[in-house]
């Protein structure tokens, strides 16, 4: 028989291993590496703001991973941001105009070269990724990526 703390263990390290958003980094250093990045490879940031905790935030990394949706994902500089229990990194979200405020997982597109907002999620549009196909994820950033252009 298994033991309830065994069980327990298992489940947090199975959590642990797929943990989407580092709860522990440094947000705004993690944006301003991948703005830099972004500018010298001349691609737009896509900032996604999510939580492990989000069943929603942890389908749409996984969606992301697939080999169509990854081609896509390559045409940005991608920085993922924790917002914890919508109680992290806030002044991050707040930068960018609140893009969580109808649900996360919530999406924004800067343009390296001046920093401007190209495109920011405002009323949830991927608040339910896991009802998503992978190819409505697809159709969702490469749209995203054409207003970003």
């Amino acid at each position: 028989m298994i033991r309830p703390t065994a069980l327990l263990l298992a489940a947090m390290l199975t959590v642990a291993a797929h943990a989407a958003y580092d709860e522990k980094a440094d947000a705004k250093a993690d944006v301003r590496q991948a703005l830099t990045s972004a500018k010298a490879e001349k691609k737009p940031m896509l900032i996604i703001f999510g939580a492990n905790w989000c069943k929603d935030c942890m389908a749409l990394d996984q969606a992301l991973t697939t080999p169509a949706n990854a081609a896509v994902m390559r045409e940005f500089k991608v920085v993922k941001v924790d917002v914890g229990d919508f109680d992290r990194n806030l002044d991050v979200v707040n930068a960018y105009g609140n893009p969580i405020k109808k649900g996360i997982p919530a999406a924004v597109v800067v343009n390296a070269a001046d920093g401007r907002v190209l495109y920011a999620t405002q009323g949830g549009e991927l608040a339910n990724a896991r009802k998503m196909s992978d190819s409505g994820v697809q159709d969702f950033f490469k749209d995203v990526l054409a207003k970003a252009k």
